[in-house]
């Protein structure tokens, strides 16, 4: 193949010259990258089958590989009774052994249950193997996922992501039982028939198979890496497709707010034209994959028993070893039929899995330092020194920002939107890391201490609580692992939700919906807020903890927050100001830049930004 001008890089154009190869063409470039890919994924999934902290499974590996080759070894024999049963019913030859054409064929309906027995034995002993290894890699990928930063959660897209592990997962699976026993016992089960038909009959027989296997395997191979192309392309379609579908369906109010009901549709029906348009290829090209791998098979079995027909008339060969040739043909013909198909879902296996592990590789942004330390809360005071950060290089949030919360104390931030507010907060709980300067909590950088513990020490409680598809009772008890149903009931008191959930038909087991949304914002946030008081942590984090409540309910939970706070050291970050003019300190950020900060009544004697914002709202309400 001649390479593309346009496709060549100069690097890869001086590498070729010094060489003296031809330079690659992108397509044989993503060929080398997938077959690396491929290496990379077997090296990756062979510890799960070899473990050498797990000799119980090891153990089985080598018991289902013997019962793997026993099998073989009785499918092999099997034609002999057949052979011998034809021959006694015909009065020619002299059977193995001395049994009568009854006996020879109940023998022969014995050895062939033997070889599925052992066959079943052999799925029976690997099943343990090949589910331990489908549940740790899943496991695995479920912690890496989550262990993963809040950049990577928030440009991810669910339905692709979903796809990836799904089709990952399965492919382990896939490749485990079919990489095993099939590719392997087919090789094995070639390789007796060949040494069977070489000592029995003639060499030109296992020359005539052989070059019939060599062109089957060579074609079907040829077709698969054309329809491996094809089905890629229709996997993008079906993540494609799937995206879209659960993409709208998370933005079910959305749609209907717009009445986009038809334009949803629309985006659907034309993902899922592409995905048809390559599903239709996909088959157009089985048929001929099928058509020609059963030209190929016919043409040498035709051929074999052609040969075995003169030898039966030429008198060299009887009728039974006639049989015989036809069912070892047959024997191997089977497995080669499905080896297009093995062939492809392997390597779409392979493909599916790189995808999987690709994700495994994908480093967590935030990682505890190897010395990292559980963070140790004395009193609870907060520090932000000259804080920087932005979520792009080229446009910095915060530039140089300095609070403190001491212990105990309720420091409010606000500004207008955009001013840096909620980032703060992430930077708490250290979602992302501050770029320059640094955030403590009682003197330790948050940098330096375990994830688990800082997320420990702190409760949030967000402006838009998002809750499990489950009970309102789960959903409240999440907040602390193993939390009795009297503290569950106590943080709902708390919370000012308890009377409303007693009033349910189903009380604290009534289904809140997918996200909350059997549920009103106002009951979500405050389902959120019991959950938080339920943690009981000594940081409390609220940000924009009452914008869903409407005045009465607001000034209720405030209540509940506020005695919720005490002893506690407590960040608000507030659009609505009126919720935080009783804190101990209020912290205004414009542009990321504190421009003021002091109490309520400093603030507005100052008539500076705070005042600004202050009786802007005063007149809106």
């Amino acid at each position: 193949m001649s390479a593309d001008p346009a496709s060549t890089s100069p690097s890869n154009a001086a590498a070729s010259a010094g060489t003296d190869k031809p330079p690659q063409t992108e397509e044989e470039i993503a060929t080398a990258a997938e077959r690396q890919s491929s290496v990379r994924v077997l090296r990756k999934v062979a510890p799960y089958l070899w473990p050498k902290d797990m000799p119980w499974v090891r153990k089985r590996v080598v018991w289902a590989m013997i019962a793997l080759v026993v099998s073989k070894l009785v499918t092999v024999a099997t034609p002999f009774f057949y052979r011998d049963a034809v021959d006694a019913l015909a009065g020619e030859g002299a059977p193995m052994l001395a049994l009568g054409a009854i006996s020879l064929t109940v023998a022969y309906g014995m050895v062939r249950l033997m070889g599925v027995g052992f066959q079943q034995l052999r799925d029976a002993i690997f099943a343990r193997v090949a589910q331990r290894a489908l549940r740790m890699l899943a496991l695995e990928t479920f912690n890496h996922i989550h262990r993963l930063s809040m950049r990577y959660h928030i440009t991810r897209k669910t339905g692709g992501l979903s796809r990836i592990i799904e089709r990952g997962v399965k492919g382990v699976e896939f490749l485990l039982r079919f990489l095993l026993f099939s590719i392997g016992p087919l090789i094995l089960e070639l390789l007796l028939v060949g040494i069977i038909l070489t000592v029995l009959f003639d060499v030109t027989y296992l020359l005539v198979v052989a070059v019939t296997i060599a062109i089957y395997v060579w074609f079907t191979f040829a077709v698969t890496e054309w329809r491996v192309k094809l089905r890629r392309q229709m996997n993008d379609q079906d993540t494609d497709a799937n995206q879209k579908a659960i993409d709208s369906l998370l933005n079910y109010e959305t749609v209907k707010y717009f009445g986009a009901e038809q334009r949803e549709a629309a985006r659907y029906d034309s993902a899922m034209a592409g995905y048809e348009e390559a599903a239709i290829k996909t088959n157009y090209s089985l048929a001929f994959l099928n058509f020609g791998q059963s030209l190929v098979i016919t043409a040498g079995l035709v051929g074999v028993m052609v040969m075995a027909a003169i030898g039966v008339q030429n008198g060299t060969l009887t009728v039974g070893d006639f049989v015989m040739v036809n069912a070892y043909m047959i024997q191997i013909t089977v497995p080669l039929n499905f080896l297009g198909t093995v062939y492809r879902e392997i390597r779409q296996a392979l493909v599916d899995m790189g995808q999987m592990f690709d994700l495994l590789e994908q480093p967590p942004e935030i990682e505890d330092k190897p010395d990292a330390k559980p963070l140790d809360v004395t009193g609870g005071r907060i520090a932000l020194k000259d804080v920087k950060f932005g979520y792009n290089p080229d446009r910095e949030i915060l530039k140089g920002v300095s609070i403190v919360a001491e212990p105990g104390e309720m420091v409010a931030i606000v500004g207008s939107t955009g001013s840096g507010k909620s980032t703060i907060g992430r930077l708490l709980f250290r979602f992302y890391d501050v770029q320059a300067g640094n955030l403590s909590i009682d003197g330790q950088d948050v940098r330096d201490v375990t994830q688990h513990s800082l997320h420990r020490q702190i409760g949030v409680v967000p402006q838009d609580t998002v809750l499990f598809n489950d009970t309102i009772g789960y959903n409240i008890g999440y907040g602390r692992d193993g939390a009795t149903q009297e503290e569950i009931e106590a943080a709902a008191r708390a919370a000012q939700i308890h009377d409303f959930i007693k009033a349910l038909p189903e009380g604290y087991d009534t289904a809140v919906g997918e996200r909350g949304l059997k549920l009103s914002g106002g009951e979500k946030q405050r389902v959120g807020i019991a959950r938080t008081l339920l943690k009981d942590p000594p940081i409390l984090l609220l940000d924009e903890a009452t914008s869903a409540l409407d005045s009465e309910t607001e000034q209720e939970i405030q209540d509940a927050l506020r005695q919720a706070g005490k002893g506690r050291t407590v960040v608000t970050i507030a659009h609505r100001l009126s919720t935080i003019a009783e804190a101990d300190r209020i912290v205004v950020l414009e542009k990321g830049v504190v421009v003021e900060q002091g109490t309520h009544e400093a603030l507005l004697a100052r008539d500076g930004r705070y005042a600004q914002l202050w009786f802007r709202q005063q007149s809106e309400e």
